[in-house]
């Protein structure tokens, strides 16, 4: 019988460290931790050295915008908050203001106004009052925030003022197609992309492409796949354009049946495919379990001349592993060396998830320590794979295990353990998993908060879900009307046993000191 996981990893802690440091290093992008995606040519910046400024010019902002009554006054009372008058309170650098930017993302307002104020500053700051504008990342930041918050009149007086400038970009344009389809205004995505040329920003193919990809990952597949037909005329039609649908229902939605249509589609068109249609039709079947066309398709991607990459021998691995062929998975490994492929930590992935669907742990863990003696680090997604598996002990040792490689947990890993143990049953150690969360520093969710209320709940614990909800409620959650008639119901039939604690409010209380007064004849 393999060891507990924990104890695997623990015997191999040295091979992690070193390749752990460098990982940490290199991960200190806020984009690690959110869907904005800056320019490649031109990442975030790290953190300034001088905190102090940062937070002083932060604090300035967050007051300025909470206390003033326009955006104007939010202005003016940031320009009035100079700690010197004998210079504009400018941020000290580019690069402390898209760092103030990223700080202010969940507060668009004061987002815009920092920008603006940067901008203004900026302007102020060079020859006869044409300095040089904030940096593009700061803009795209602004953007992305506005219309995260779907503020997306923000969003667009952010655009006009780039316009004005000079300094409107396509990935202004194209970040604001995705707020967009993210918040299932497909019809405004498209006519974002159709004002593009009156902007003066030119909208070629990679635009449209980019704004199908956007359609799609909104899981709006089928506006992307009309959209991309309609415009025809002046987007041609090519492998790249159908493989963003392809992707659409083989990744975002597996629906094998719709991939096999858009498959056909491709044919009745003369579009030829090419190996990324035929990788994502591999990844397609090895999602349904379906390793007959898995093969199928691999074998007819080699005689059509395409070489298959990393990607489709980790859907292989998987499809395999998940249909108990894993002598066959095993042999994948080989397969990929002699292509000149090195097994990477998707493809040990591949072979450990459905291991541990199958609840085959001790086959698992093997895989996991042959990975680890390989110097390959462990992802979230193994972690994972084992905690939905493992009971509360052995979880726990995990979950240390975690934060020890720099691994997580996070707010989703806790999630996923107090739904598991509320499903198994065990309410019980699903509160212990709760209480771990602030021993990691995360603070509850709604979702956290939802899913032990309902969890008690449905065991019968309801005084102890009305007391989650309550604090759910008291940290600014919004209330369940489900929930408010289920709690509402149980209170009324146990009145006089909750009458005096004053507690829950649920049901408003008169005072008994209140004497009615009669009704006006």
């Amino acid at each position: 019988m393999a060891p507990p996981l924990a104890a695997v990893l623990r015997r191999h802690h040295l091979v992690l460290v070193p390749r752990l440091r460098l990982l940490l290093s290199t991960a200190h992008s806020p984009s690690d931790q959110s869907d904005f995606e800056p320019d490649a040519d031109q990442p975030l910046p790290a953190a300034p050295n001088d905190d102090g400024e940062l937070t002083s010019f932060l604090h300035r902002v967050s007051h300025a915008a909470s206390a003033a009554s326009s955006p104007k006054d939010a202005l003016s009372r940031l320009f009035s908050s100079s700690p010197s008058s004998a210079s504009p309170p400018a941020p000290a650098s580019p690069a402390l203001l898209v760092r103030a930017l990223w700080e202010l993302r969940r507060d668009p307002d004061a987002a815009a106004l920092a920008l603006r104020y940067g901008d203004e500053c900026s302007a102020a700051a060079g020859d006869e009052g044409a300095g040089p504008p904030p940096p593009a990342e700061a803009w795209h930041l602004a953007v992305w925030a506005a219309g995260k918050a779907r503020r997306f009149d923000l969003a667009w007086a952010v655009v006009r003022r780039m316009r004005r400038r000079g300094v409107l970009t396509r990935r202004a344009m194209v970040i604001l197609m995705e707020r967009y389809a993210i918040a299932n205004e497909v019809n405004k995505a498209v006519k974002t992309f159709d004002v593009m040329e009156k902007f003066k920003v030119e909208a070629d193919q990679t635009v449209f492409y980019s704004l199908l990809r956007a359609l799609c990952k909104s899981k709006n597949i089928e506006d992307a796949e009309e959209l991309l037909l309609l415009r025809k005329k002046f987007f041609p039609l090519t492998a790249e354009g159908f493989n963003i649908i392809l992707d659409g229902w083989c990744n975002i939605i597996t629906d094998v049946a719709e991939a096999k249509r858009v498959w056909r589609e491709m044919s009745n068109y003369c579009i030829t495919p090419d190996g990324m249609s035929y990788t994502l039709m591999v990844s397609c079947f090895s999602k349904a379990g379906n390793l007959f066309d898995s093969l199928r398709v691999y074998d007819e991607m080699k005689k059509r001349g395409w070489t298959p990459g990393i990607g489709v021998y980790n859907s292989l691995v998987y499809v395999l592993t998940r249909e108990n062929c894993v002598k066959d998975a095993h042999n994948i490994f080989s397969k990929l060396i002699d292509e000149g492929l090195q097994p990477d930590v998707e493809t040990y992935n591949s072979m450990i998830i459905p291991l541990c669907e199958r609840c085959q742990l001790d086959e698992a863990r093997m895989v996991m320590e042959s990975m680890i003696l390989k110097g390959i680090v462990p992802t979230i997604s193994t972690y994972h794979a084992f905690l939905k598996q493992e009971g509360i002990d052995e979880s726990l040792r995990l979950l240390r295990k975690m934060e020890e490689d720099g691994r997580g947990p996070d707010s989703d890993t806790f999630l996923m353990l107090i739904n598991k143990f509320f499903e198994l049953n065990e309410s019980g150690n699903a509160l212990r998993v709760w209480n771990e969360m602030r021993r990691y520093e995360i603070s509850p969710s709604h979702s956290h908060y939802m899913a032990v209320v309902q969890g008690l709940v449905k065991d019968g614990c309801i005084p102890r879900a009305l007391e989650y909800y309550d604090e759910m409620k008291e940290k600014g959650f919004a209330s369940d009307p489900k929930l408010d008639k289920e709690f509402k119901t149980f209170l009324l039939a146990n009145r006089d046993h909750w009458r005096g604690a004053g507690k829950y409010n649920i049901i408003p209380q008169r005072s008994k000191h209140v004497t009615r007064r009669p009704r006006m004849q």
